[in-house]
This record gives structure tokens, C-alpha cells and sequence, in this order.
């Protein structure tokens, strides 16, 4: 009990394999879902996990946007849309939080450069003239995809958002990944290669929904801040951070790239110098509250979503059976970023 009320670091553990779990359970319901698709409806029907689409943030910051500009949230994905809200949400309170206790990716890529500890005694760092560079590399795809959604209205919009692509667009996703090519495997290979050597090559240099976030965490009240009186000086918080950031120089940690891991307050030597602490207030926000904060956060805008009505998709089973023996015509392609025409029976 006292390990779960004071280590943050197993506190982190159990909620990343937690939310670990539930993405594996999404991906076990959504296969059977696609069998049952597959088979024009021979196989036992399995419900659609709705959480699958979380997967789909481009379309997610489409209906974002659509919803902001009509007041419309669109019953295709509107799941995708919740999460997303749940995730910015959490950045906005407690700075890229997802990143390092949710999201399967951070998760994965945290146990490969741990990997790599182990098997070389340390990670490698890129120098700063590379690193800036590199890091840069994320924002600039945020950059094209922001700048994509933000060139569309609302009727070229509402095309996207209803179009048969993107009724299917995690079908589609389904089969990437279950149909992968050479070249998507050797760049899945060589990205987890990178990662482990470099702490966080993907999460760091080239993930957009990371910059998203790290843009979002600089409103966040909650940060960590550190006293400078106490502090000793021993730079341990600065090497224990995966992202690189000098702690031990700073008052408050500002940084995009800081995901509230709290490893850097886990090593700390001295009560309450490192704390996660809204400005003015002289008391840190204890690791078990961060965690439930987290946790409460997510579940509280998804919760208040399915309250809503807006968690499970419009679509019937008999418009699935209709589109599942389609999907690999051209009505279903997004060629360059755009979507064929369709009609009202497509």
C-alpha cells in the first residue's frame, strides 16, 4: 500500500499497463468486428469497440473543427472526437500527461530505450545542433495537418466527415496494419531500433499528436517547480529525465517536451523541492493526487461523452454488410488528400 500511496513511478506502471490492457481489448473486439465484416455477416456478430477510434486523430481535429464552426458533433466517429477532447483536456491541467501514463506508443517506447540500458549501460544523446533540428521535425508535420483542416469549411468538411472513407477509415487502419508492406515494416523496425538507442526517437522528434500537446501543456497550472533554497544541487533530476531537460537549472519546468513522468521528483534526495505545483501556491500536489488526476481527467470527458449520447457511431450493421465487401474500391481510397464524390445511397 504504501509503494501505490507514494512511488509514482509504480503508480505510472499500473496505469500505463492498465490503459495498456484496454487498447489490447479494443484491438482483440475490433478484429472479431472485422471477421464478422469480412464474412457479409457467416461469422457471430461482435459489437464495434467505439474506443477503437481513438486511433484516428485526423479526423478527430477535423470534427473538432466542424464542431466548433456548426455546433454539430457528427455520429461517424464521435468517440474520436471525445478522446480527443479527454487528451488536449489533460495537457491543458497537467502538461503532456498522456504521453507518459496513457498513450501505448510513449508506453512502448519507454520499455525499448530501457531496453537499451540495459543492453549498451546507457541511451545515446544527440548533440544539440541535431537535436533542435530533429525536434522541430514534429511541428512541422503539425504544421501540414493543422493547416489541411484549418483550409477547410464546413461543407468541404461535412464531405470528409460523411464520406465513405471515413465511415471506414478504421477498417482501413485495421488493414494497414494487418496487411503491412515491406517498406511499413522496416519503418516500424528501424523507428523501434531508434528508439532503442534514443530515449523516445518517435515521441520526441516525429510524433504531431505530441506537438499538439506540448503546445497545450504551456497553459497548464500544474508544473513542476522547484525550490531553489533546498535544492543541493546534485543534478540527479536532470538525469533521471527522459526527455533531456535540465531540471536543476530551472524554477519551473516549462518545457514542451515535459510529460509529467515525475521520475525527476521520484529521485528528488529533499522533501518537497521538486513538485508538481500551480504558480503562487506553496504546496505540491501530492504523486498519488497527479495520478488520480490523470486517471479522473480522462475517464471524466469520456465519461461525460457516453452520458451525452456522443460515444457509439450511427451506423447500422446492415450499412457495415453494405460497405465491408466495398472497401477496396475507389469510393473507399483518400488519393493526396482528397476524397472522391459520392452520392447520398454511397
Amino acid at each position: 500500500m504504501a509503494r501505490l500511496k507514494y512511488d509514482s513511478q509504480f503508480q505510472r506502471m499500473l496505469v500505463q499497463a492498465a490503459f495498456l490492457l484496454v487498447c489490447i481489448w479494443i484491438g482483440i473486439e475490433f478484429h472479431y468486428f472485422v471477421k464478422w465484416g469480412m464474412s457479409r455477416g457467416a461469422l457471430p456478430f461482435v459489437e464495434r469497440p467505439p474506443g477503437v477510434e481513438g486511433f484516428l486523430p485526423i479526423s478527430a481535429l477535423i470534427s473538432l473543427k466542424y464542431w466548433i464552426e456548426t455546433g454539430i458533433i457528427n455520429d461517424v466517429h464521435p468517440s474520436g472526437l471525445i478522446i480527443f477532447l479527454a487528451i488536449v483536456g489533460g495537457s491543458l491541467l497537467l502538461k503532456k500527461s498522456f504521453c507518459s501514463w496513457f498513450c501505448p506508443v510513449g508506453t512502448l517506447s519507454e520499455s525499448l530505450w530501457m531496453l537499451g540500458q540495459k543492453l549498451f549501460g546507457k541511451n545515446f544523446t544527440l548533440p544539440r545542433w541535431l537535436d533542435y533540428p530533429l525536434r522541430s521535425l514534429k511541428y512541422l508535420l503539425l504544421l501540414f495537418f493543422g493547416a489541411a483542416v484549418w483550409a477547410m469549411d464546413a461543407d468541404s468538411m461535412a464531405a470528409f466527415i460523411y464520406s465513405p472513407y471515413n465511415k471506414m477509415a478504421d477498417v482501413k487502419m485495421y488493414y494497414f496494419f494487418a496487411e503491412m508492406t515491406t517498406a511499413a515494416v522496416v519503418t516500424i523496425l528501424v523507428l523501434m531500433g531508434l528508439s532503442v538507442v534514443v530515449k523516445n526517437f518517435w515521441c520526441r522528434y516525429l510524433c504531431p499528436y505530441g506537438a499538439l500537446l506540448g503546445l497545450a501543456s504551456f497553459l497548464s497550472p500544474l508544473k513542476i517547480r522547484r525550490t531553489a533554497s533546498t535544492c543541493i544541487d546534485c543534478e540527479l533530476c536532470t538525469k533521471a529525465c527522459p526527455s533531456n531537460i535540465k531540471v536543476h537549472a530551472a524554477s519551473t519546468v516549462r518545457s514542451d517536451e515535459c510529460t509529467s513522468c515525475l521520475q525527476c521528483v521520484e529521485v528528488c534526495p529533499v522533501k518537497n523541492t521538486l513538485e508538481m505545483r500551480a504558480p503562487v501556491v506553496k504546496r505540491g500536489v501530492p504523486t498519488w493526487a497527479v495520478a488520480a488526476l490523470v486517471v479522473l481527467v480522462f475517464i471524466g470527458v469520456t465519461g461525460a461523452g457516453m452520458m451525452a449520447g456522443h460515444w457509439r457511431n450511427g451506423m447500422t450493421r446492415d450499412e457495415y454488410l453494405m460497405r465491408f465487401p466495398k472497401i477496396d474500391s475507389p469510393m473507399y481510397q483518400h488519393a493526396r488528400g482528397s476524397v472522391p464524390e459520392y452520392g447520398p445511397q454511397d
